[in-house]
């Protein structure tokens, strides 16, 4: 039989792709995150030296392109705020679609100017299918940055007709789409199909409310992923294949988790408009609780130094207060006077997968101190003290009792088990998902008004003090 003697760049082709896989896998855990990084790290260096070895373009052409990259992208990792990294990760991701879209347009490009006139089925068609889905990626993810950044409304925008707008647009995409692949006025067409899947990508993201944000941006990574598994095909290079479906099919099963922890499939997601000003307890979004009951920080101090046993819920709120440190100054206290303290980590708190893990992670609080919604909600009953610091949407018992309410069948944290609710917030305002929470008119809850940073502060001084 016959033997394919492989060549060099093939080899480093496969020991990308382990690479990646083996990045990907400790990816899954805190601990070995960083080793993770790094694993997939050198796999992305070993890619970019085969890929220069085969002489496609000159050394110091893709020499600056890595200098200016990696310039870019050390100090964003390391400017960015911890509240903005959600904002980064949407960017960025939409980068990736971006750089698809125009590798597509470049062999297409490059295929009608040394060809007859007449293009292949199989690469227009995979030309066209990373074009539109790295168009719609890009321009959606550029969308969901600009909503996270709070440089337009966090609300869905809807208006009349939206669907069948977006259908129409849909359809022209297949279209032009169509007729590019048929060969009938190429160009033309596919730059008909580009400003259309443009176009589809902000449309696609409008309707989308704040508190669905953790679903798209996960839902647009899998867009990037596929994009780039189909520039693979175009470019007829395997280790992009290979990482394209890993990012594909890794976000997608994060989106369908996501959407599962929320009680709200996919298709809600997208056409629910969720995120919309509602009506629960109170007026439509007004905050306006009937029984709010104000502490001040020597009290929370009283109350969480003598109890047994307290779990903090961190949210948004400690996100934008940059308020992981203290929290953790805190637990360290509690932890020197015998109070057990844990935290609960609902899947979709923050502004993406997995935001508080990160943030908790950078103040070193332990692994094993976080605990996952399914593993923490039958501790509430035994606790003492539950300290809620910003974590608006995913603590509100509307979830399990209004059937009107917008968010009715989403799994929530239980908070209002607890002996006590402690609940820090700068104002009576709504979250993300725009409705009130009934849980600030319970009987149990007490509020602590402010930034969470300087009130968590204040109750460390006052816990020293005791």
């Amino acid at each position: 039989m016959a033997q394919i003697a492989a060549n060099p760049v093939d080899y480093a082709y496969l020991a990308t792709a382990i690479l990646f896989i083996l990045g990907l896998r400790y990816l899954s855990s805190p601990k070995t995150a960083r080793f993770g990084n790094r694993l997939a790290a050198l796999g992305m260096l070993i890619a970019l030296v085969a890929v220069l070895t085969q002489g496609i373009v000159q050394w110091w052409v893709i020499g600056i392109g890595i200098v200016v990259g990696a310039a870019i992208g050390i100090y964003s990792g390391r400017a960015v705020k911890m509240t903005a990294m959600p904002q980064m990760v949407a960017l960025f991701n939409g980068a990736g679609g971006g750089a698809a879209a125009l590798v597509a347009a470049g062999e297409l490009l490059k295929l009608t100017n040394a060809g007859d006139g007449v293009l292949p089925f199989d690469q227009t068609f995979t030309i066209m299918l990373t074009s539109v889905i790295g168009a719609i990626s890009f321009a959606g993810s550029i969308m969901a940055f600009l909503k996270l950044q709070e440089v337009m409304t966090g609300r869905p925008i809807v208006y009349p007709g939206q669907q069948v707008v977006n259908a129409f647009i849909l359809l022209l995409v297949v279209v032009s789409s169509t007729l590019v692949i048929m060969n009938v006025n190429g160009l033309t067409w596919y730059t008909v199909a580009l400003l259309a899947a443009l176009v589809l990508g902000v449309l696609f993201v409008l309707p989308i409310g704040g508190a669905d944000m953790p679903v798209i941006v996960s839902l647009l990574n899998s867009f990037t992923g596929v994009a780039a598994a189909a520039t693979g095909f175009v470019l007829a290079n395997n280790v992009l294949v290979i990482s394209g479906a890993l990012v594909g099919a890794s976000g997608t099963l994060l989106t369908v988790m996501m959407g599962k922890a929320m009680n709200r499939s996919i298709t809600n997601v997208l056409f629910g408009a969720f995120g919309s000003i509602k009506t629960t307890t109170g007026a439509a979004g007004s905050g306006a609780a009937q029984n709010v009951r104000s502490v001040t920080p020597t009290d929370v101090a009283a109350l969480v130094a003598y109890a047994n046993q307290v779990i903090i819920v961190p949210g948004y709120g400690m996100a934008v207060a940059q308020a992981q440190h203290s929290v953790r100054e805190l637990a360290d206290q509690l932890e020197k006077r015998g109070v057990e303290v844990k935290y609960a980590i609902h899947p979709v708190a923050g502004r993406m997968p997995g935001h508080m893990n990160v943030l908790l992670a950078e103040a070193n609080v332990p692994y094993e101190a976080l605990y996952d919604m399914d593993d923490i909600n039958p501790e509430f009953e035994r606790t003492d003290v539950a300290l809620v610091i910003g974590a608006n949407d995913v603590t509100n018992p509307a979830a399990r009792s209004d059937k009107n309410s917008p968010i009715y069948g989403m799994p929530i944290l239980d908070v209002d088990k607890a002996a006590n609710i402690i609940v820090l917030k700068r104002s009576m305002k709504p979250g993300f998902a725009g409705i009130d929470n009934p849980l600030y008119d319970n009987p149990k809850t007490a509020m602590l008004f402010g930034d969470a940073k300087k009130s968590i502060d204040s109750v460390v001084s006052a816990v020293k003090a005791l």
